[in-house]
């Protein structure tokens, strides 16, 4: 159920085991785009896109959102195991397919570029194309322990989580701190009160950065020149990936391009989308 000041509600789906929250804009009629956020306490597929996805519903696509499983109003069981990536992609891909999508393109920003990535190895006939923003699992989870974000965002967590900490935390995430609002802090605050810290402590990541060279569909890249959360080094392995992979690099940038240069991230990713 939604929360006061939470982002959202929208409709909810059987996915596997668990039942799934997502947002839909746009036709049915149109081409599918998925956008797959990143973790971090509180977060939720609004929170990450609420200034892309009716601008991409706007421009002809038919729109969804997942919350994944352990965020946003999904379900977050503890009886099911660690919160690894198969977890992420199984359960989410149950959800698409009982919604009835049998094709899409995938935004994934940070873990659910990471997410993404597994599914388009896995199933390659199921992704159309890849949007990616500072895309996760790129590395062993261990380099991603050693990014300066990262470390300072455990030490803030680790002194307890709080309203005030959260948006603490929250702001390592830019470059710009104005791009974290009251609205976004509250936001993920409502949902990080119902989120056991499992959902985050128990979190299994592979490195899928050897394997980018496996990947056929075009891919579109941005990264933030200015990210603190991921190791710089991945930006050869999505650029290099195939011969239809682009990247930019966007300056005075961290991890939320799409949310720290919403317009030029909106506009560039829907004429990849429409034109390759």
């Amino acid at each position: 159920m939604g929360v006061e000041h939470g982002p959202p509600e929208g409709q909810y789906i059987q996915a596997g085991p668990i039942r799934m929250h997502y947002l839909e804009f746009g036709s049915k009629d149109d081409p599918v785009v998925v956008f797959l956020h990143g973790s971090g306490p509180g977060n939720s597929a609004w929170a990450n896109f609420r200034l892309n996805a009716k601008e991409f519903a706007q421009a002809g696509f038919h729109v969804v959102l997942p919350d994944l499983i352990g965020f946003g109003y999904t379900d977050k069981p503890l009886n099911l195991g660690d919160y690894t990536l198969n977890l992420f992609c199984d359960t989410l891909m149950e959800g698409l397919k009982a919604i009835g999508i049998e094709k899409c393109s995938f935004v994934g920003n940070s873990l659910g570029g990471g997410i993404a990535i597994q599914i388009a190895l896995n199933q390659p006939s199921f992704v159309d194309k890849l949007i990616l923003m500072g895309p996760g699992c790129l590395e062993e989870q261990g380099a991603y322990w050693e990014m300066p974000g990262i470390k300072r965002m455990m030490e803030i967590n680790a002194a307890g989580i709080s309203q005030d900490s959260q948006s603490e935390a929250l702001r390592l995430f830019t470059y710009d701190p104005q791009h974290v609002t009251d609205e976004l802090i509250n936001m993920r605050w409502a949902v990080a009160a119902t989120q056991p810290k499992e959902v985050l402590t128990t979190m299994k990541t592979p490195e899928l950065g050897s394997k980018m060279g496996q990947l056929a569909c075009p891919i579109l890249t941005f990264w933030g020149a200015n990210d603190e959360f991921m190791p710089p080094q991945g930006k050869e392995k999505c650029l290099k990936a195939n011969d239809l992979s682009r990247l930019i690099e966007v300056n005075a940038c961290g991890h939320w391009v799409m949310i720290e240069h919403a317009r030029m991230f909106n506009a560039t990713s829907i004429d990849f989308l429409k034109f390759g």
